[in-house]
């Protein structure tokens, strides 16, 4: 009896080790445009069906059409349709060169960009329910969702204003955005919304990893996707992404072909850290936009940025982010 109520503790200790170990995630995108947001949604998917993090929900920072579709569709395919998206509240554009549209019109899916709650609003309930500095937030498009989360106000989800939310429950922001040390416009930093990046940096002051636009520019994946199944998700975004991009376009030669691989960086090291392995991490400092979308890095012990540095051999990350994204690990 002894032995089977020790064999009982152990299970229920390794349970905890492993809930405990899980990175409780949400992720910003601004999915559509660069299909990189798509890679980084199916790593996102293996990752929370393998158990390595828990995925409260995709936060779209794109008002195009069939952007909230899409997100479903990718979601319900990996067998993960209950992940709730929320929107950033704004005119709905159509944009017919994004991807989102051909996923959303051959994959199932109920979310649509009509009944997507408010992304604030969701971002208030999901904090509100969670302990303290228990939350990764992953961005890896424009930050207007995070300044509208920063300036709401208390509600019946919390009595906090959205700074002190976000200073109670975060324990980390990782950003795909600008360049490291420094560099000029970056879309990430500027969609077109000037001094957003600005208030957001200067407003958080919990800790801030950046994985800049010069890791992922030098990391090519996709072409695997080729032998992938025509009714796959990154088949069907890729492929259209790599016919109709504006800038791909020209060199499309019926396949999908390798492309720049930036929100994925962000994800990896989110669910993985990979310090030592993928990355190094700078000495502490302060990242400081300009109103244009560059920035510069300041130098500062007492700073809560650091950004982070590729350590592995390009080849190999490449392989590597590849078989999370096809769920091949």
């Amino acid at each position: 009896m002894k032995l089977i109520r020790n064999f009982i503790f152990y299970i229920i200790l390794a349970n905890t080790l492993l809930g405990s170990a899980q990175t409780k995630l949400i992720f910003d995108t601004d999915f559509g445009g660069d299909a990189d947001d798509l890679g980084a949604l199916a790593m996102l998917n293996n990752f929370q069906n393998k158990g390595e993090c828990d995925l409260l929900a995709v936060m779209c920072w794109n008002t195009e059409k069939y952007a909230v579709s899409a997100i479903d569709a990718v979601n319900t395919f990996y067998g993960n349709p209950d992940i709730p998206i929320g929107l950033r509240k704004g005119e709905i554009t159509q944009i017919d060169w994004n991807h989102s549209k051909v996923i959303a019109d051959n994959l199932d899916h109920d979310s649509n960009v009509s009944n997507a709650p408010n992304a604030t609003q969701l971002y208030r309930k999901l904090l509100s329910e969670s302990e303290n500095e228990s939350i990764v937030i992953v961005t890896v498009g424009p930050l207007m969702n995070i300044k509208n989360l920063l300036e709401s106000q208390p509600d019946h989800y919390s009595p906090l204003s959205g700074m002190d939310l976000v200073h109670a429950k975060v324990k980390e922001f990782v950003i795909m955005g600008g360049q490291f040390p420094q560099g000029s416009k970056e879309w990430n930093f500027d969609g077109g919304m000037k001094g957003i990046t600005q208030y957001v940096l200067e407003k958080i002051e919990c800790p801030i990893t950046f994985l800049g636009y010069e890791i992922g520019l030098n990391i090519k994946t996709g072409e695997i996707f080729n032998e992938l199944p025509k009714d796959s998700p990154l088949y069907l975004g890729f492929f259209h992404f790599s016919k109709n991009a504006p800038w791909l376009k020209q060199n499309f030669k019926g396949k999908i072909f390798d492309n720049a691989t930036y929100d994925q960086t962000a994800v990896l090291y989110a669910i993985r850290n990979g310090l030592g392995t993928y990355w190094h991490r700078s000495e502490k400092g302060r990242c400081v936009p300009d109103e244009q979308g560059g920035n510069v890095w300041q130098k500062d012990p007492l700073g809560n940025h650091t950004y982070l540095i590729l350590a592995m051999k390009k080849s190999s990350i490449e392989v590597e982010i590849e078989n999370f994204m096809i769920n091949e690990f």
